[in-house]
């Protein structure tokens, strides 16, 4: 019999295969709906949200839905719609993104915008949005749709944010977290404290699963935001560098400018104005983040983040769920390594 053999001492790489395993069956169902409710008479609607939908994205987020109802123990069926609903706000921030931001890939294929132009690419988006507060609805749960509805709410305040701050190199840090909080961990959060609701845990595990979600959203972004200087487009989905282009300031760069030379700081202040741009110039700003360690801390930063998640987890009983999950987030955090 063959087997694998792993080292003493070595330690096998983080994945999500226990999350999609733990939550395969129950994804079946939320696919469905999905499938189902992107669908119109309007051809040109499932067509472009099919593009970014079915583009191989991981669908992490109402994964972490089904895989806090597990947790839980739910046996039922309502955090399938509710999970979709989740999916549906994602897929909406990222086509209006794409928009804002000009992009020219996501997921790896080109970019809905650069294909249907940006008046349908925001339409759909819109469209996408109504669904799933449709499918809120239809769940009936007020606390549901008030959780789902403050998050859409602050997930905009916080692109808006972010779009205040663009090409402004003084942004602080507690700033810069701010906006991550509100754009990206918002969601994570939510789509983690709905479960509770519905399986009728109560406020503690409310807090906890929160608490989670929160804490691996942010943790995503920073990595996000930090192998934008180290990975290429096969790891990201993305154009390397994209960030620096679209004069986006994030924890590497605020590090980066914080700890450079008046001559360092000159090159981030044209850099990110948008009057330094070029390949040479993003070459030579990954050079600075790089020997600033900024890369490095910016990294350990969304470890303890990630860390903070699976503390979260605590009060909950061992398991299937509850190893999934935590390997989830190291997953999460040691992406592009």
């Amino acid at each position: 019999m063959n087997a694998t053999v792993i080292p003493i001492g070595e330690k096998k790489a983080p994945s999500l295969e226990p999350l999609l395993a733990l939550t395969a069956a129950d994804m079946n169902g939320v696919n469905a709906v999905i499938l189902e409710r992107m669908q119109s008479k309007v051809g040109l609607i499932p067509e472009l949200a099919g593009h970014l939908i079915a583009g191989g994205g991981k669908r992490m987020r109402p994964m972490l839905t089904l895989a806090s109802a597990a947790l839980l123990g739910y046996s039922g069926t309502r955090h399938h719609k509710l999970a979709a609903a989740v999916e549906f706000i994602h897929t909406a921030t990222l086509l209006h993104d794409d928009v804002v931001d000009g992009s020219e890939m996501r997921r790896g294929k080109r970019a809905a915008n650069l294909i249907w132009g940006n008046p349908a690419t925001v339409l759909v988006g819109d469209f996408l949005f109504s669904r799933s507060f449709e499918l809120m609805v239809e769940d009936g749960s007020l606390k549901v749709l008030k959780i789902l509805s403050h998050a859409s709410a602050v997930i905009a305040e916080g692109e808006v944010d972010q779009l205040t701050a663009q090409r402004r190199v003084e942004t602080s840090e507690e700033h810069y977290l701010a906006i991550i909080g509100a754009k990206t961990a918002a969601l994570f959060a939510a789509a983690c404290r709905i479960a509770p609701v519905v399986a009728e845990a109560g406020d503690d595990a409310e807090e906890a699963l929160d608490a989670y979600g929160r804490n691996l959203g942010v943790a995503f972004q920073l990595i996000d935001d930090a192998i934008d200087y180290a990975s290429d487009e096969a790891v990201m989905g993305k154009d390397r560098g994209d960030d620096f282009r679209d004069g986006k300031v994030t924890l590497p760069v605020i590090l980066a400018h914080a700890r450079g030379s008046e001559a360092d700081r000159a090159f981030w202040q044209a850099a990110i104005s948008g009057a330094r741009s070029g390949d040479d110039d993003l070459a030579h700003a990954t050079r600075l983040i790089r020997d600033t360690g900024a890369l490095d801390d910016t990294m350990e930063r969304a470890r303890l983040y990630g860390r903070r998640a699976i503390d979260a987890l605590a009060a909950f009983p061992s398991g299937r769920a509850k190893a999934a999950m935590s390997e989830a987030v190291e997953f999460a955090v040691s992406r592009a390594y």
